[in-house]
C-alpha cells in the first residue's frame, strides 16, 4: 500500500454513460464529506488550455492524446495528486482507461461501477444537459459503443474498467434505492 493510501480513502468511480456516476458522487461529498475530483473536469481544463471545443469527441480525443503522450495512469495520477494535497477522503469520477484504473487501484483505492439500463440513462442526460450531452439517441449508442471496449489501455474502455470494479452498484430504481446500495458498499470498505 502506498503512503497517501494511509492518510486518505480514494474511490474511484465508473459507470456507463448516464449511469449516476454524479449521483454517488454527490452522495458521498454530501453525506460522508469526501471531496469530488473528477476526470471529465481535468480533461475539460486541458482542453480550455488548447482551445478546442468542450463535446464529447473532443474529450476522448484529448483524454486519449493526454494517456499516450504522459502514461495510461497520467489523469488519475494527477487526481490524486490534487486529493493527496487538499487531503480528505477523495472520491474520482469518470474513471474509463484500463491505465487509470490501474493507477487507482495499484494505489490503494476502491473501485465502484454504476450501470443501469439504456433508456433511463438515455432521459438522464436529456434532462441534465450538460454541453457534452446535446446528442441525438443514435448518437449517445455510437459514443458509447466507442468508449465501451479497447485494448490500448490508454483509451476508454468503460467495459474493461467495470469489469476491475471492486463493487458494482445498480441505478434502475429510484434515488433511494441507489443511496441504499451506496451505503452498503461504503459500509463494506476496510476502515
Amino acid at each position: 500500500m502506498s503512503l497517501w493510501y494511509n492518510m486518505i480513502m480514494i474511490i474511484g468511480i465508473t459507470g456507463t454513460l448516464g449511469a449516476g456516476k454524479g449521483t454517488i458522487v454527490r452522495y458521498l461529498v454530501e453525506k460522508h464529506g469526501f471531496r469530488h475530483y473528477s476526470v471529465r473536469v481535468w480533461i475539460s481544463e486541458e482542453i480550455a488550455r488548447r482551445g478546442l471545443p468542450i463535446n464529447r469527441d473532443t474529450m476522448a480525443s484529448v483524454g486519449n492524446d493526454v494517456r499516450a503522450q504522459y502514461g495510461s495512469g497520467y489523469i488519475s495520477e494527477q487526481l490524486v495528486g490534487r486529493a493527496v494535497e487538499n487531503g480528505g477522503n477523495a472520491v474520482i469520477e469518470s474513471v474509463r482507461s484500463l491505465g487509470e484504473a490501474g493507477y487507482l487501484q495499484s494505489h490503494g483505492a476502491h473501485l465502484w461501477a454504476v450501470d443501469a439500463n439504456l433508456q433511463a440513462r438515455y432521459q438522464r442526460i436529456t434532462d441534465r444537459a450538460s454541453e457534452t450531452d446535446h446528442v441525438s439517441l443514435e448518437k449517445f449508442v455510437t459514443d458509447e459503443r466507442r468508449e465501451f471496449e479497447n485494448t490500448d489501455p490508454t483509451k476508454q474502455n468503460i467495459s474493461g474498467v467495470m469489469g476491475m470494479a471492486d463493487t458494482i452498484l445498480h441505478n434502475d430504481g429510484t434515488p433511494e434505492e441507489l443511496y441504499a446500495q451506496i451505503e452498503e458498499a461504503f459500509a463494506a470498505l476496510p476502515a
